[in-house]
């Protein structure tokens, strides 16, 4: 059905004077519980449609978007669609895909990216949420828990386009999730554990999560700033790929087009310590971040962004690819009501051949960050300023929990000063293992 209304969309484009135009319809339903001291808290069932239509006139492009599938909506959407074309400015970047362009594979098959078992009901969702909070709960030093949650949903996603592409592909995702708080007053501290996977049966155990959550809380009890000065900081792979993240945003197309990036004169230079690649797979089975085709109907490959430490390119759908005079490197991403931007899929940072426990015994004094809080990020300088919380280290072994403090320092000298741990979790999106960074400057008592 999904197809149909995609094509429906731009025939009604066509007719109410087009020039060209995409379509993106997502069909999806999402069903999530949350308990709270052993009681249901809120239960929630989503199923809708959501249609989106792009429009060229000329140069000129409009989005609209709509959840109304009735023949005299799409004909109204693409008339207003037209309409406001005709009226934007010309943007001499716009425009699909040519034919010979399009990526071959119109589907996700051999990706497994949908779970064909039973969608789970409430009543087991709950039951999920149930187990993890008791899990949490029952362990020592906890003083509450915040949340438990379980979800679930299914979605399938068609884009069709006037220049001849049709492709789509469905996916699932499973969650569990549990905050669990240690303390009073003044002296709460707070942490969670939480797992997804497209696959229900790969899910780890809800009892597991819950207890993760827990015993995370509890080893903050107790929590004080630690000093300040310069020291090495050792992020831990739950919060790791922000690190690279700040990267990946620096490479993206829309900031180099803008020239707003401090990485913008970096291409061919080192940027990560030499041995080190970050490498985009978008074709990993069974990952949440696969996509078979990006949002523009090209292809999909496996590249690197970084090869031994130096910059091999940015990451372009076809308008940012057109600014800079270079080819798109199928990164389109969109929603039903805007018109395509560069995005990532799944990256991979090379491992390194130490434990985390390695690289703390290592580290001497230091600090081990297990949760980050707000940013400040220059994009123009890499000028980098983020609150966080995790353990102090001494003489290579954890002291104590620490919050209230920030860490601070420049992003193209920090990447240059990365040492990777082996512990990347396989079934992420972003396999990017703990990272050690040395000569932070740090705030706190």
């Amino acid at each position: 059905m999904t197809f149909d209304l995609a094509q429906a969309l731009l025939d009604a484009a066509r007719a109410a004077g087009a020039d060209a135009a995409d379509a993106i319809v997502i069909d999806g339903t999402s069903v999530s519980i949350d308990v709270r001291g052993g009681r249901l808290e809120h239960a929630e069932r989503a199923e809708g449609l959501d249609l989106g239509l792009r429009v060229l006139v000329g140069q000129r492009q409009a989005c609209v978007s709509s959840s109304d599938a009735r023949p005299e909506t799409m004909a109204l959407m693409a008339e207003r669609a037209v309409a406001m074309a005709r009226e934007a400015p010309e943007d001499p970047f716009a425009g699909l895909a040519d034919p010979d362009q399009l990526s071959a594979r119109r589907d996700a098959d051999g990706l497994e990216l949908f779970d064909p078992s039973d969608e789970p009901d409430p009543a087991q969702l709950e039951d999920d949420a149930r187990r993890a909070e008791a899990a949490a709960q029952g362990v020592a030093g906890v003083s509450q828990v915040d949340q438990a949650s379980a979800a679930y949903s299914a979605r399938q996603v068609c884009l069709a386009a006037s220049n001849g592409f049709q492709g789509g592909y469905a996916r699932t995702s499973r969650h569990v999730s549990c905050v669990a708080i240690t303390g009073e007053g003044t002296a709460m501290e707070r942490d969670w554990s939480s797992e997804g996977r497209i696959f229900q049966a790969d899910l780890p155990s809800t009892e597991s999560i819950g207890r993760e959550a827990g015993e995370r809380a509890a080893q903050r009890a107790g929590s004080r700033k630690p000093p300040s000065g310069g020291y090495p900081v050792l992020y831990d792979e739950r919060i790791s790929a922000s690190l690279i993240g700040h990267l990946t945003s620096a490479i993206n197309g829309s900031a180099i087009a803008r020239g707003a990036s401090w990485l913008r004169d970096a291409l061919g230079q080192a940027v990560l310590p030499a041995g080190m690649d970050l490498i985009e797979d978008p074709l990993r089975a069974r990952i949440a971040g696969t996509r078979p085709f990006d949002a523009e109907g090209l292809e999909t490959r496996r590249r690197a962004l970084v090869q031994d430490g130096v910059l091999q390119g940015w990451v372009l759908d076809l308008a940012t690819a057109r600014k800079l005079g270079l080819h798109s490197t199928a990164n389109a991403a969109r929603g039903p009501g805007a018109p395509p931007s560069p995005s990532l899929s799944n990256i991979v940072l090379t491992p390194g051949t130490q434990s985390r426990d390695d690289l703390i015994r290592d580290m001497g004094t230091g600090l081990l960050v297990t949760s980050l809080i707000g940013s400040t990020i220059n994009p123009n300088t890499g000028d980098y300023s983020r609150g966080a919380s995790g353990f102090w280290v001494e003489n290579g072994e954890i002291a104590y929990p620490v919050n209230e403090c920030t860490i601070a320092g420049n992003l193209r000298d920090m990447l240059m000063r990365l040492t990777a741990a082996n512990d990347a979790r396989p079934h992420l999106s972003r396999l990017v293992p703990s990272l050690l960074v040395e000569g932070l400057t740090i705030a706190g008592s």
